[in-house]
């Protein structure tokens, strides 16, 4: 600095530096007087003995001010300016002092201080650049709030700090200027995981280690927190109890439920006692940090569990669920869920009712209930039935709409002709689409007169368009059914209009059973010739064979089973009787005798 170049002894501030010092002895005025007395005409003229005095008055103040900048004192200093990495400081000494930049910067980043400032320092250990003095202001601030440190650690009370950053395994905080540490495992009773969240709070904290000879300081706010926390619990233990209403905090969230702060002691508030309706997730009813109150369901002393109500707050409203919806009353509701079944419905907050799938719509289309209704829609419906025990209301969509069926007889009577689209088959028969929503059943035995059916895909298939005639309606179970062979003549009934018992036919064997075979006689009439009735003119059983022709007497009749009896026995037997009566002419005029006759069939029989 130019205040100690010795080659301007003559400026003012040479004068300054003597004429102002510590009281001294009568030599130094003396001293003094005798430099402004003699003072040289010219500035390179040095009258004898000036130099001595004022290396020696130098040499005097330097060792003060530097006596002044030690390890154990704290002095004030201006800021000079700042660097990108320091602090330059001017502490009245030979040389500048320097300290870090990060010594004086707050929790954002920004210094504290401007040149021009007054600050705070001491001299520090280790080396700092040529021509400067290491200084820290920390070190300053910890000596001066050491005392206060100190006596808040001895008589174990809490202190306020300031969070300033977050550093490898926790938290730096400032204490009134001292630099602290607090371990991120005693931040809080929980694991924290966003630390940096905290920069810039101003907490309190208990002192947990102190060590002024390295100047290290450890404190703990979870330390706090357990104490407030014990002191709480004891407070809402004393008016804890079953039944009692308590105002608490949700401290968390979980599927099955909020945990909820009662005073030093966490209760736990099932998702089932939230609501007396639906919910899916707590947090569609509360939220982190929600102020509520709660009823106490349960209290178990030994492991301090507390399980709480809030819905028992208000009245159930399924106590008189029965009176407020009737039996057929029209209600109004929010969709408030889907499923393959059907669709609950809320009528109010606790009450809920479900239109099952099959009460949505008369038609038996409707593959899922979301394809007429979705979450959220407002719906009108009818309550069908109330059971308040099992909290249970079943309500009807379709029941707003007139009913197709009731008046399906006088749209389609029996007997009349209909035609539709073939929408389903099944093993037992075809669905066919008369109208939107009203379904007709084809039976498998109504396809055809003649053909024997198996399955309805042999005669139809899906999305045909086809003809046929009501057979019957039974609106009650939702049933018409009707038929596509009766558009054609029964052959059947031809059949039995044409022919009668005695009557020969010819038939061909359609297949043979241990019973007899079945014979088709008519397109589409088959009869059946029983094994005792396959006999030849001599009494001996024939042996059927598929596709074989014979012919064949009718010997039965039944219109109402649509059966025939066939016999080809009594075939033979017509035959026989046939001969004789020829034979009987000509015996008659010669008179032959009986045995005459016998021998004639002998030798006929014989000739065959």
């Amino acid at each position: 600095m130019t205040l100690f170049d010795d080659t301007t002894a003559h400026n003012s501030d040479s004068t300054t530096i003597v004429s102002e010092p510590e009281p001294a002895t009568t030599e130094q005025h003396v001293a003094t007087s005798d430099q402004h007395a003699t003072a040289p005409a010219h500035a390179d003229e040095k009258p004898s003995g000036a130099g001595e005095d004022f290396a020696s008055a130098l040499e005097t103040f330097t060792t003060e001010a530097e006596e002044a900048v030690s390890e154990d004192r704290v002095i004030k200093g201006t800021v000079l300016k700042l660097t990108g990495t320091h602090v330059v400081v001017d502490i009245g000494a030979k040389s500048e002092g320097m300290l870090a930049l990060s010594e004086v910067l707050d929790h954002e980043g920004n210094p504290k201080f401007k040149p021009g400032d007054e600050i705070d320092v001491m001299r520090d250990k280790g080396e700092a650049e040529e021509g400067y003095i290491n200084l820290s202001h920390q070190k300053a601030q910890r000596i001066h709030a050491w005392d206060e440190i100190e006596k808040a650690h001895h008589e174990k009370k809490p202190i306020k700090a300031v969070v300033i950053d977050r550093i490898k395994g926790g938290l730096t905080v400032d204490i009134r200027g001292a630099r602290a540490f607090l371990p991120g495992s005693q931040v809080d009773l929980r694991p924290i995981r966003n630390l940096d969240g905290m920069k810039g709070q101003t907490i309190e904290v208990a002192i947990i280690k102190l060590n002024k000879k390295r100047g290290n300081i450890v404190v703990s706010r979870k330390e706090l927190l357990e104490g407030e926390q014990s002191e709480k619990r004891s407070k809402t233990l004393e008016h804890l109890e079953e039944g009692s209403i308590l105002t608490g905090v949700v401290k968390n969230l979980t599927e099955y439920g909020a945990f909820v702060d009662l005073g030093g002691l966490d209760g736990l508030l099932h998702i089932t006692d939230m609501s007396w309706g639906r919910l899916t997730h707590p947090k569609d009813l509360v939220n982190v940090g929600d102020q509520i109150q709660v009823k106490v369901l349960k209290y178990d002393k030994e492991k301090q569990r507390v399980s709480l109500g809030f819905k028992q707050l208000t009245p159930d409203p399924w106590l008189d669920a029965e009176h407020r919806y009737p039996v057929g009353a029209h209600v109004s509701g929010r969709v408030i869920s889907v499923t393959d079944y059907g669709a609950f419905v809320e009528l109010e907050q606790g009450i809920e009712g479900l239109v099952h799938v099959s009460e949505m719509t008369w038609s038996k289309r409707m593959k899922h209930p979301s394809k007429l209704v979705n979450v959220g829609d407002h719906v009108e419906c009818v309550v069908l039935n109330v059971n308040p025990g099992e909290r249970r209301i079943s309500l009807g969509m379709r029941q707003l709409a007139a009913n197709p069926w009731d008046s399906l007889h006088e749209k389609f009577p029996v007997g009349m002709t209909v035609e539709g689209r073939v929408r389903n088959l099944t093993d037992f028969g075809a669905f066919i689409e008369i109208e939107d929503g009203i379904d007709g059943l084809v039976h498998v035995s109504n396809l055809s007169w003649t053909k024997r059916v198996k399955h309805p895909s042999e005669v139809l298939k899906k999305g045909d368009r086809v003809k046929a005639i009501v057979l019957a309606i039974e609106p009650d179970k939702r049933r018409l059914s009707l038929g596509v062979k009766q558009l054609q003549p029964d052959v059947w009934e031809s059949f039995f209009q044409t022919h009668h018992i005695g009557d020969v036919v010819h038939g061909k064997v359609l297949r043979v059973a241990a019973f007899g075979a079945f014979v088709e006689i008519a397109e589409g009439v088959e009869g059946l010739c029983h094994k005792s009735e396959a006999l030849d003119g001599n009494g001996q059983p024939l042996h059927l064979e598929p596709g074989v022709e014979h012919e064949f007497k009718i010997i039965k009749m039944s219109p109402e089973e649509k059966k025939v009896g066939l016999s080809i026995r009594a075939v033979g037997e017509e035959a026989s009787r046939s001969e004789v009566e020829a034979y009987k002419q000509p015996v008659s005029s010669t008179s032959s005798t009986i045995g005459e006759l016998i021998n004639w069939k002998r030798a006929s029989n014989e000739g065959n």
